[in-house]
């Protein structure tokens, strides 16, 4: 994450657009829970075994590989790869999401499977040729609910906190020491693909398409203020998981409660630490604010049992 201005120095003006991170925040949260339904139904799974302590490193690997590639093809200046490979990645997430729901009201027919192919091939379209803020925003949470809801139903509880320990590592590494990921970030940026970004602009004439920035998400021109605070899609989707797996793995709503609340906490903390135009690793504050609020809500009512499993 990151935004080139010192929080203190805001007008009300410039708080608004800041407040829609909480906000994008708190409705993929709820849009994942809802998807717990259709997702079981489904029979959709990521992981076999929910409770297996290897889930997270099989996590990890996945991302480890698809940066892997996005990086050799990026040094190799291959952006025709990356976007189709991307744009199939997209595709493949949105079918998902489309024929976990279609198939709750319909069943799972053949229509329905053909119709969510079709959904799928307008929002990869749509984002493909009009990527701008409000069309990227909009999928983005879509991608939100289904990528949480099924990593979410298919981790147990302490596999899902691990998860969220080493991601919240790896993204501080990733950012602070290697900084791969901003490289990562910022090619993704100037190539105007707008798959793992959030855009919330401080500006009404903002455009993406128009947007430039370094290999270090810096903006080009250092005398030039971004008209748009940047969001990676993880840092809703991870700490998404463990609000998720702990409503399915243990009985009380309190804990999931307090995992929002602890996400919400991490965001407002994340907030604080903006300026000076560098990026922010945001799965560290994120992460932490959701296990201590799940944690929390477990001490408040008691709910223990999930301990038992491991």
């Amino acid at each position: 994450m990151t935004e080139n201005e010192t929080v203190s120095t805001k007008s009300w003006k410039e708080w608004l657009p800041l407040l829609v991170l909480p906000a994008l925040l708190l409705v993929g949260e709820g849009m994942a829970l809802l998807m717990i339904g259709p997702v079981q139904e489904s029979g959709a799974t990521a992981f076999q075994d929910p409770q297996s302590v290897w889930n997270p490193f099989i996590f990890l690997a996945m991302i480890l590989i698809f940066t892997g590639i996005l990086l050799l093809l990026m040094r190799y200046n291959l952006n025709w790869v990356i976007s189709g490979f991307i744009a199939f990645s997209v595709f493949a997430i949105f079918v998902f999401v489309a024929n976990t729901l279609l198939s709750v009201f319909f069943g799972p027919t053949d229509p329905v499977a053909w119709v969510s192919l079709l959904l799928g091939v307008v929002v990869t379209v749509a984002l493909y040729k009009y990527p701008e803020w409000h069309v990227i925003d909009i999928a983005g949470l879509l991608m939100v609910a289904g990528v949480g809801a099924l990593f979410g139903t298919s981790i147990g509880i302490i596999p899902a906190i691990l998860l969220l320990v080493i991601l919240a590592t790896y993204d501080a590494i990733s950012v602070y020491r290697t900084k791969h990921m901003l490289k990562l970030a910022g090619g993704i940026l100037n190539l105007k693909l707008p798959t793992i970004m959030f855009l919330i602009p401080k500006k009404r004439d903002f455009s993406y398409r128009k947007l430039q920035v370094t290999q270090n998400l810096e903006v080009k021109d250092p005398n030039q203020k971004r008209d748009a605070y940047i969001l990676g899609a993880g840092d809703i989707i991870i700490p998404t998981v463990l609000v998720v797996s702990a409503r399915v793995f243990q009985p009380s709503m309190v804990p999931v409660l307090g995992a929002v609340l602890g996400s919400l906490a991490g965001m407002l903390l994340l907030l604080t630490f903006l300026g000076g135009g560098k990026a922010q690793a945001g799965l560290p504050p994120l992460n932490s604010g959701t296990i201590i609020g799940f944690l929390v809500g477990c001490a408040l009512v008691g709910s223990w049992g999930w301990l038992t499993l491991a």
